[in-house]
């Protein structure tokens, strides 16, 4: 660990389980499903008509409403997510704009407003097109709006990796605090990819859990039954700060982020490393990065997608990173099961989920875990949350392309 140190100094979450921090939170302890039928769209009659969607979001909570009406839903996801994350570290923004910055990230970016767009243009024409439909639909419009609507002036990005596209967002952002570009960040990532494209384009691709009759339980890590994720969607944002300037304002400190790493499969479009040796080289870099032993970690948020593949890599990783005795002594699970895969959200969801679980002393579960694949045979915490003290953990993201990043996230050891 190099550089500045940075912490977590507020936390903000709109998801399928959650519209707030302590919400999520109760949700992740209590085991919660947030999957149900699909109300943005008709879906009774296609293949796969369920998700997990953020149910009652009012955009205008978080935005003003001629804004909102020009915003796409990922970007509204990520200004209100903002919003709370600013709200509970006490931040004031304006006293130190270009030392605050943005990084949020997206997998796919505004997929509503894209097909809005291609219906519009085959039923009225090009002539009567919106002027800003191309601005909401850009996948750095969540963190252009989390910028403008809040004032940051410093670094301003917004990482397009796929599924480990907020994990790097945190991650970079981690690095521009140690290398003094900013002593602060909000990170985290957004997506609202439930839209018939979204959904016809993943069943296409097999992705997607088909368990129209019992939605509940359709994404289910590590379960031998199970048939693909099931699509989420929300938003999570963390304040990162570097370490003296929380001190100089009193700010609550709930967790370091002290390790990043980074690798590529260098493999395929859509499939794993299935050894999990490449994805392991960012766990491996990421524990280096923050000065750890594989020894030292307790908890594992793991990526956990539900798929038939990457389950069976992902318990392939941890045990060629920890041995496979250290591997069975970890305590992993997949919030997934839970909230759904929010694509590029997900990682900073689960990050946040890290920090929760190292503030209230409890290991999130695995839920929908009855008959576990052979092939994965390690604790997944199944079914049940579990009181535990949780000092250093460690959260994954794997992304189409081969894209692998890893945080670690651990106990402040300051006052």
């Amino acid at each position: 660990m190099g550089g500045r140190r940075v912490v977590v100094t507020g936390l903000g979450t709109v998801n399928a389980i959650g519209r707030d921090v302590p919400s999520f939170a109760a949700g992740l302890r209590a085991g919660v499903s947030g999957a149900g039928p699909i109300t943005q769209y008709p879906s009774a009659d296609w293949p796969v008509s369920f998700a997990c969607e953020v149910k009652d979001f009012d955009p205008t909570v978080a935005l003003e409403r001629k804004t909102a009406r020009r915003t796409d839903r990922f970007a509204q996801f990520a200004v209100a997510a903002a919003r709370e994350a600013i709200e509970a570290a006490g931040l004031d923004v304006a006293a130190e704009p270009d030392r605050v910055g943005t990084a949020i990230a997206s997998g796919i970016g505004g997929l509503n407003t894209l097909g809005v767009a291609h219906q519009h243009l085959f039923e009225k024409g090009v002539e009567r097109f919106s002027p800003f439909w191309i601005a909401a639909l850009i996948p750095n419009m969540a963190a252009a709006m989390v910028s403008i609507e809040f004032g940051t002036q410093g670094p301003l990005t917004a990482s397009c990796t796929a599924c480990a596209a907020s994990a790097m967002a945190i991650g970079d952002a981690v690095l521009y605090i140690r290398d003094g570009r900013a002593d602060v960040m909000l990170a985290g990532g957004a997506e609202a990819a439930i839209t018939p494209v979204g959904i016809g384009g993943f069943h296409g691709m097999r992705a997607l859990s088909q368990r129209n009759d019992d939605p509940a339980t359709a994404s289910r890590p590590w379960d031998v039954g199970r048939d693909g994720f099931v699509m989420g969607e929300g938003a999570a944002v963390l304040v990162l700060e570097e370490l003296e300037h929380a001190r100089a304002r009193g700010a609550t400190i709930l967790a370091e982020v002290s390790g990043y790493g980074l690798s590529s499969d260098a493999r395929h479009i859509t499939e794993p490393d299935p050894t999990g040796a490449s994805p392991g080289r960012a766990v491996q870099m990421a524990l280096e990065d923050a000065g750890r032993s594989p020894d030292d970690v307790q908890y594992v948020n793991a990526h956990g997608t539900s798929t038939p593949v990457g389950d069976v890599m992902e318990t392939q990783l941890l045990k060629h990173v920890f041995g496979e005795d250290g591997a069975r002594r970890l305590a992993v699970s997949s919030t997934k099961s839970m909230t759904g895969h929010m694509l590029g959200a997900a990682g900073a969801t689960e990050a946040a989920a890290c920090v929760i679980a190292i503030r209230d002393g409890f290991l999130p579960p695995t839920i929908n875990l009855h008959e576990v694949d052979p092939r994965c045979d390690l604790d997944y915490v199944a079914n049940t949350a579990r009181d535990a003290r949780v000092d250093v953990t460690i959260s994954n993201g794997f992304g189409f392309g081969g894209h692998n990043a890893c945080l670690v996230i651990e106990r402040p050891d300051v006052a």
